[in-house]
């Protein structure tokens, strides 16, 4: 993995105009090469600095996302297993608004294409889910790529800190409504 990026890094530096193009694919591909999407962004962040590596990280990981979703149609199998992974994460009781996938995609410990997953299960169309994932990329597109090497480099307590602060904001971000459906609010009690 580390010869693949080193190599990734210097044919993308002497693409010239070209860099952005292979920067995109270099995101598409990395996941056959389990390569991290902060490494991906840390990359992007070096070669083209904070604005412009934020802005092909943000194209290249919805580009991921809609790869994600012709993979899903074709291999429903790989739907399944996520399927499982989100029921054990979610429990099938959270309805997640935007900002809390966002924040689910900061994570560095959440698999990305479980947010895809949801994204897919909750939109109507591809033209929705491409919008959607559009928006929830933007933040740890930005974050890694800017603060890639500061989130990289913390220590251990650091890390455990950031990663409860993330939480925090996922739980302070979450939905505040509750349903009750209409024989649950007029149960009867058999007594």
């Amino acid at each position: 993995m580390e010869e693949f990026l080193e190599q990734s890094y210097l044919f993308i530096e002497k693409a010239g105009w070209l860099g952005p193009f292979f920067f995109v694919l270099l995101h598409i591909f990395r996941q056959a090469f389990f390569i991290p999407v902060l490494v991906i962004c840390l990359i992007g962040g070096y070669l083209f600095g904070t604005l412009y590596g934020s802005i092909y990280s943000v194209l290249g990981l919805t580009a991921v996302s809609v790869v994600f979703y012709g993979l899903i149609q074709i291999f429903p199998g790989i739907r399944g297993k996520l399927t499982r992974l989100k029921h054990r994460f979610l429990k099938d009781k959270q309805d997640l608004n935007l900002a809390q996938m966002m924040v689910m995609r900061l994570m560095p410990f959440i698999h990305f294409h479980l947010v895809s997953l949801y994204l897919i299960e909750t939109t109507k169309n591809v033209r929705e889910y491409t919008k959607k994932s559009f928006y929830v990329s933007i933040p740890p597109a930005i974050a890694y790529t800017a603060f890639g090497d500061m989130i990289h480099e913390l220590p251990l307590a650091g890390t455990a800190i950031f990663a409860l602060f993330l939480v925090l904001l996922f739980v302070l971000m979450r939905k505040r409504e509750t349903r009750i459906s209409w024989q649950e609010f007029f149960q009867t009690k058999n007594t």
